[in-house]
């Protein structure tokens, strides 16, 4: 497996950002971390070996990015919210406006073309992340796998909601959305897959999942949401079972 790691400058952040690349070509993934994790946390759980059949092959290729949770969404004890969200959107900036195009690049060296989109993936926070750049950005990412992630974010604002807490509320934007919104027709041709288990630790993420797949309904997008069953925790050992079963259906 080609591995590749970049350490890059982020104009939006304000700092250094690493990302690591895996394979040589294929469909390419931007992979999120769990909350306030790294770029190497996905290999360090293993992830990318149980994604090595595909990797090796040429049909799929992995990018692993940092966080910028700690500064957001994590700062739950902050009075500042609207500081808080405003590094959640600086993080978005940064992913939609520096990393996906620098992506896009890498990943034409070994294809020889431009993908027609990104797909995302991530684990808990990093699945809500998933989501969430998914639906905000239909023309750069052409689907996602999201395990056990929460699409409120009233979560994390409990008690506050301006425009940007409302643009990183997929539970919110989606309802608020119109049926003939060009995104809606959008997200009726991207491979969108949400998975929860229904055991230890999966609340409120059962309840974000089970109203994304309301909303997805009502709207008619062909979203899979998928839910696993009583023994299935919010932990790593069933993301990694999780995760090479659905790449099944996008590689």
């Amino acid at each position: 497996m080609e591995i590749r790691y970049f350490k890059e400058y982020s104009q939006n952040l304000n700092r250094d950002m690493e990302f690591k690349v895996y394979g040589h070509s294929g469909r390419p993934m931007l992979v999120f971390p769990c909350q306030n994790g790294t770029f190497y946390e996905f290999e360090d759980r293993k992830m990318t070996d149980l994604a090595a059949p595909y990797i090796d092959s040429g049909r799929l290729q992995i990018f692993t990015c940092d966080s910028n949770d700690i500064n957001s969404w994590s700062r739950v004890d902050d009075w500042d919210n609207r500081d808080r969200i405003i590094q959640q959107e600086r993080y978005y900036n940064y992913i939609v406006g520096e990393l996906c195009p620098r992506i896009f690049d890498i990943n034409a060296e070994g294809n020889g073309y431009y993908a027609n989109g990104i797909l995302t993936m991530g684990c808990s926070m990093g699945a809500s992340h998933a989501v969430n750049f998914l639906l905000r950005r239909p023309d750069i990412f052409s689907g996602c796998i999201a395990l056990s992630g929460a699409y409120n974010a009233r979560l994390f604002f409990p008690d506050y909601m301006d425009d940007l807490v409302y643009a990183n509320s997929p539970v919110d934007y989606i309802e608020g959305m119109a049926y003939d919104h060009p995104y809606v027709e959008m997200y009726r041709h991207r491979d969108i897959i949400i998975c929860c288990g229904r055991g230890a630790w999966e609340h409120p993420m059962q309840e974000d999942s089970a109203r994304m797949k309301e909303l997805f309904d009502y709207k008619n997008i062909p979203a899979w949401v998928d839910f696993w069953g009583p023994d299935v925790a919010h932990d790593w050992p069933w993301w990694e079972k999780q995760f090479p079963y659905y790449l099944n259906f996008v590689c």
